[in-house]
């Protein structure tokens, strides 16, 4: 995996990307003309298991987010979010089969069948 840093050290670990997904995210953002935007992980209420994923671009900075930087490619995560993901780690896959990021997180007691929810 590619080096990261971590800016807020006083939480958990943040979530670690593979240098696939760093480079899906990289060419999203390329696609969009945009280098100003972070992609932020989420945990919100809802979903089949109680709490689902959210992955999407934001140019925001919130009080207390952990950032982690890989080599331009920025990944925050909020800080009531940040205990449900710490050491989670998000991968992109694109097969037949699926495409689109997959999230392996240790914290999670359960998951959903569709893998989009958590508990």
């Amino acid at each position: 995996m590619t080096e990261h840093t971590v800016t807020d050290t006083q939480t958990t670990p943040g979530v670690q990307l593979s240098d696939v997904a760093v480079e899906k995210v990289r060419s999203l953002l390329e696609a969009e003309g945009r280098d100003d935007l972070s992609l932020r992980i989420a945990v919100q209420p809802g979903g089949c298991s109680g709490l689902r994923y959210q992955l999407y671009f934001d140019d925001r900075s919130l009080d207390g987010d952990v950032v982690t930087d890989y080599n331009g490619v920025s990944v925050v995560t909020d800080k009531m979010s940040a205990p449900y993901l710490g050491g989670a780690s998000i991968d992109f896959m694109d097969s037949i089969e699926k495409q689109g990021f997959t999230i392996d997180n240790p914290n999670a007691q359960g998951s959903c069948a569709c893998g989009d929810s958590f508990h």
